[in-house]
């Protein structure tokens, strides 16, 4: 295979956004690297019963490629995979994936100037530029529970969805109540025996505001302009829950106030809602949608269970009252590996340079998008990139402009590489933690996955999207380093 000029890493909405994007500015000498069989990264990987977007459709695509054909305001999974492989032939990306290529090192050459990739199967690819769109929600994280090995029956996460299981008539246990269990707790409770909900803190959870748009709304949403009206509606609609967020955590009160509100007219036992109730400010952990799964709490076959537990045997699982409970299945509602999908890579840069040796105080870069010690190695949806409010697509939009304006600014000055400058990415990352720390996230009172293990929020952008957009529109030439 020839040594492509660019490697990208990963179909997802980050990939596939970036190949879209660099064949629009010219650059066809590029391939992408994916672990599967198949495109569409988390959208391909989680099929559990339910999935869903929990942002608006009309926010959750790229802004040039608008569909009006949605189904519905908050799109099912195979809808959402669909418009990305459909997104992928449109733009003519397709023969530039290889896939089943698991990308397993990355390795920069001082005197070369380039990188070599090394994928799982041995081979290795040199190339100029590295564009990583590995995403964060892809690695699933299991709890560290004694002799959760020991389980003899079925035992998945809900990322790996086992459907080869049928649930019908089983005694089924869900171990975390997240953004995925709220979506498909409620879809297997009417057709198992018994379903225990192990939950470890009560998430706050807004009613989902989903409707079904009818054969006539998708007509309509084809006139010109008016599938761009809905967007930039929803856009600025989803901004404004921002100022709490942005701002202060005080403004979060409307949004508590939204979700005591519907707890309170979804369950009306007080003993259940006591326990369904946050102790932390809305906000600091991700804020959920649903409007069916409080409904299937109170199901007569369904019990919450707000004790930790202890210990899983081969038959059941023992919390810390000591109490059994006997199951046939458990199913892992208990998120992603977000830091360390990150700190687990190996990446070698500059002199030799360890990105964990890099990342040893934490993990930094400049903007989400560069780190130093590390030229022309782009991360789409780094650190610090992630939201609490609006659609991270919009936020690899911006990623993928200024990817292009770095390898503009090579072009134009004839280097080879680029590395942001430690001082640069400092300055940035002391601005955006001061910006962060009194923020809801940081100060809302819990734990969260947006949180690394010294308690630093290495996941969010403290802001509104539009500040991301406006600072990403230019590349700041002093900000890096061009080496010749």
């Amino acid at each position: 295979m020839a040594e492509p000029g660019l490697v990208i890493i990963g179909t997802g909405f980050a990939g596939i956004g970036m190949a879209i994007k660099l064949k629009e500015a010219g650059y066809h000498d590029f391939v992408i690297l994916e672990k599967a069989a198949d495109l569409g990264g988390t959208w391909r990987d989680n099929t559990y019963p339910g999935c869903a977007c929990d942002v608006p459709s009309p926010m959750y695509s790229y802004s040039y490629e608008l569909n009006p054909g949605w189904s519905r305001m908050f799109a099912p999974q195979a809808e959402i995979w669909d418009y990305m492989r459909t997104c992928a032939y449109k733009y003519g990306i397709t023969p530039h994936i290889r896939y089943n290529k698991h990308v397993t090192a990355l390795e920069y050459d001082d005197d070369r100037r380039d990188w070599t990739v090394t994928t799982d199967d041995g081979a290795t690819l040199r190339t100029n530029a590295v564009v990583s769109g590995i995403g964060a929600l892809h690695i699933p994280k299991f709890p560290e529970i004694l002799g959760r090995e020991s389980f003899a029956g079925p035992s998945f996460h809900s990322a790996e969805w086992d459907h080869s299981v049928d649930l019908t008539g089983k005694r089924v246990a869900v171990i975390g109540t997240g953004a995925s269990a709220v979506q498909f707790v409620p879809q297997i409770a009417p057709r198992v025996r018994e379903l225990t909900v192990f939950q470890r803190t009560p998430p706050w959870i807004h009613p989902k505001p989903d409707v079904a748009f009818s054969p006539a709304a998708r007509r309509i949403l084809r006139l010109p302009g008016l599938a761009r009206t809905l967007r930039d509606g929803v856009y600025w609609a989803l901004e404004t829950r921002a100022l709490g967020f942005a701002v202060h955590p005080r403004l979060m009160k409307a949004h508590e106030l939204m979700a005591v509100k519907h707890l309170e007219s979804q369950v009306p036992d007080p003993a259940l809602r006591r326990r369904l109730t946050p102790g932390y400010t809305i906000g600091c952990k991700r804020v959920l949608i649903s409007s069916d799964y409080y409904p299937a709490l109170t199901r007569p076959n369904v019990t919450l269970v707000t004790d930790a537990i202890t210990e899983i045997r081969p038959r059941s699982i023992v919390d810390a009252t000591g109490r059994e409970h006997e199951v046939d299945v458990i199913v892992h509602g208990t998120g992603f590996k977000v830091v360390d999908a990150l700190q687990d890579q190996r990446i070698t840069g500059r002199n030799g340079l360890k990105i964990q040796d890099a990342w040893q105080d934490g993990i930094e870069t400049y903007y989400g998008i560069t780190t130093a010690g590390f030229p022309n190695l782009f991360f789409l949806l780094g650190p610090n990139t992630g939201l609490g409010h609006n659609s991270v697509v919009f936020m690899i939009e911006s990623q993928v402009r200024y990817v292009i304006e770095c390898l503009r600014l090579l072009s134009r000055t004839g280097a080879r590489a680029l590395d942001v400058r430690k001082g640069a990415q400092d300055a940035f990352n002391r601005r955006l933690h001061a910006r962060l720390d009194p923020l809801v996230w940081n100060a809302g009172g819990c734990r969260s996955w947006y949180l690394d293990e010294h308690g630093v929020n290495r996941t969010i952008w403290p802001g509104f999207t539009f500040e991301y957009w406006a600072r990403t529109r230019k590349v700041r030439a002093g900000a890096y380093e061009l080496i010749h």
